[in-house]
């Protein structure tokens, strides 16, 4: 049956999988026929997404990609890919005058260093198949839009996307690709457990022309179209998931 965008007998790494975006990509990935290999922190949350996982031949890493023994030994221990979904992240809201240095030095660690360092140590150990793809979970906050509070996390994936686009050009003559995805408001846990108001959840909504906010679904698809071959003339890219509330 013709279908371009089938992971068949691929083998994906996605981090950040105990939840949220990186869960759902697994899953999505996974019905497209990927094997994938699933990295986070929590053990018990990591089976529980194998569980969801359709096919066969999944396995996952633990790794905490703050620490950065972990995130050389995370590159160790995948076989070679054909893609990676990178996705772990923290959130950082805080207004300007209320900065720590230390709370700016955990978001980049988490949200752009460990992706930086973890895609060197995977080409560096040879673990990028000719032809992979590579996707980063980035966001729609500060790079396409501003928003107030949101300096340090929006910050953080700026300087993702702008590593994201220096490592196309050098590794495009390796035939690897990569790509960001920009998600705005994502309902995930997280955002459901914020504590914001029914008012500030109905005024926040207004912006979205399309009527609400994204799923994890809606970004997950996204990126699997990227892991794809259906997208094997795209890199560079930043693909803005927005319900059109930047516009």
């Amino acid at each position: 049956m013709y279908n371009p965008y089938s992971l068949e007998g691929k083998t994906i790494l996605v981090t950040g999988a105990s939840s949220g975006i990186g869960r759902q990509t697994a899953i999505e990935a996974s019905r497209l026929g990927a094997r994938i290999i699933a990295s986070a922190r929590d053990k018990e949350r990591l089976e529980e997404t194998l569980s969801m996982l359709e096919g066969s031949g999944h396995s996952f890493i633990i790794a905490d990609l703050s620490i950065d023994e972990q995130v050389e030994d995370l590159a160790s221990q995948v076989e070679p890919l054909d893609g990676f979904s990178c996705n772990a992240g923290i959130p950082g809201g805080q207004l300007v005058l209320f900065y720590k240095e230390e709370q700016i030095e955990n978001v980049f660690k988490v949200n752009t260093f460990s992706a930086m360092m973890l895609t060197r140590h995977l080409l560096k150990k040879k673990k990028l198949k000719r032809g992979a793809s590579v996707v980063y979970t980035s966001s729609a906050g500060n790079v396409f839009c501003a928003a107030i509070a949101n300096g340090i996390y929006g910050a953080s994936k700026c300087a993702l996307d702008g590593f994201m686009r220096s490592a196309a050009i050098e590794l495009a003559a390796k035939g690897i690709r990569c790509n960001s995805v920009n998600p705005s408001v994502v309902m995930t846990a997280f955002q459901k457990n914020s504590g914001i108001t029914q008012e500030q959840y109905q005024k926040e909504l207004a912006n979205y022309p399309l009527g609400r906010f994204g799923t994890p679904v809606d970004v997950a698809l996204a990126i699997c179209f990227l892991l794809s071959d259906a997208s094997s003339f795209i890199t560079g890219t930043a693909v803005k998931i927005d319900g059109g509330s930047t516009l």
